[in-house]
């Protein structure tokens, strides 16, 4: 139960509440998006409807200026191909329809990101260790541009077996884009031509062996980014290189120093629009640590750990507000939500908690 006088601080305080939000939500599920009613000033979600029937969508994101969906749907057939579905979708009043849909790479699609202009998307498929581009234009999706079949493999054998692309994102100025590869320990990185979708080879990052790099978000102040290591429950601080996009590593940050437990792998990260503070989720133990940010250097010193409300948290995100952070429980189908104090990055110890289907992803406008 979220305590009283936190619902009161979202609301008072010279705090502007805004109106009731539409959150879509992506779910592994037949029924795909799901579209549910946020209310900032009490930290209510309210399912309203399917939003989109699409397959098993491990991920959906918005367009800049928030007239198209994009999602990713993680099945092994498509068009009569073994791959991947990507599509895309215009919103119009809290609803969706769908403008276009293409082939991935390769099967096991589960992660597309968009560049800054809303010209260029790259998928991530994790089935085919694969990614392919797609060019842009109206919120409709061109046939695959660019794509690349990876080969690596690790030494977590059950894991890391083969290349297995998990997350895609690009530099602050878009000149470069970046490709997970968790079966392979490394990170791709490219060249990224925003009028063609043409990725041209720029380098490689190696993680240390059996780190499975999960995802890449780049700090706000633009020359650091954080790679959460699935395999290590660890996080590289790494530091972005603007004339050639290389990356460095400059330290790293353990999520879970005690190895004894049989199962515990780090998921995904957020951070504030200010810098100040990030956040990380992990399995297996299920919780989400809060840490400061130092704004000049990236360097994390924890605060801490919250239990994530559910099992297994696939996605998290905080609300426009950075009042509220909800967690997306996939083993437990559940949407958890915590108060969040903005002053020292703090989260409540208990939240609330609204049922939902396999949540794989939370979207907000």
């Amino acid at each position: 139960m979220i305590p009283a006088a936190a619902i009161a601080a979202a609301a008072q305080g010279g705090f502007a509440v805004p109106r009731r939000q539409r959150v879509f939500i992506g779910s592994n599920t037949p029924k795909g998006i799901l579209a549910f009613d946020w209310n900032p000033a009490t930290a209510e979600l309210k399912q309203v409807e399917v939003a989109a029937v699409l397959a098993n969508v491990d991920w959906i994101v918005y367009s800049q200026d928030r007239k198209h969906i994009f999602a990713a749907s993680e099945v092994d057939s498509f068009n009569g191909k073994p791959t991947g579905e990507v599509a895309s979708y215009r919103v119009e009043d809290g609803k969706l329809a769908q403008i276009s849909a293409q082939n991935s790479a390769a099967k096991g699609t589960c992660y597309v990101g968009l560049d800054h202009s809303g010209r260029v998307l790259i998928s991530a498929d994790y089935g085919g260790g694969a990614a392919a581009s797609f060019k842009v234009t109206a919120g409709k999706l061109s046939a695959a541009v660019w794509s690349e079949h990876y080969t690596g493999q690790g030494p977590v054998s059950d894991r890391q077996e083969a290349a297995h692309a998990h997350f895609t994102s690009f530099s602050p100025d878009d000149r470069f884009a970046y490709v997970n590869d968790l079966g392979s320990d490394c990170i791709h990185f490219y060249k990224l031509n925003s009028e063609t979708a043409e990725l041209t080879p720029a380098g490689k990052w190696d993680a240390k062996p059996g780190s499975g790099p999960r995802t890449l978000h780049f700090h706000p102040n633009g020359t650091i980014a954080y790679c959460m290591n699935e395999l290590a429950s660890a996080v590289d601080i790494l530091r972005w290189n603007k004339a050639d996009g290389s990356l460095e590593t400059l330290s790293r940050f353990e999520l879970n120093p005690d190895r004894s437990k049989p199962l515990s792998t780090g998921c995904d990260t957020v951070i504030t629009r200010d810098g100040r503070f990030v956040y990380f989720a992990n399995r297996g133990d299920d919780f989400i640590y809060a840490c400061s940010a130092d704004p000049k250097t990236g360097a994390l010193k924890g605060i801490g750990k919250t239990p994530s409300g559910g099992k297994t948290p696939r996605n998290f995100v905080l609300d426009p507000t950075e009042r509220w952070m909800l967690v997306a429980n996939q083993n437990s189908s559940n949407i958890a939500v915590f108060a969040r104090n903005p002053t020292d990055g703090s989260l409540a110890a208990d939240g609330k908690t609204y049922d939902c289907p396999s949540p794989m992803c939370i979207l907000f406008p």
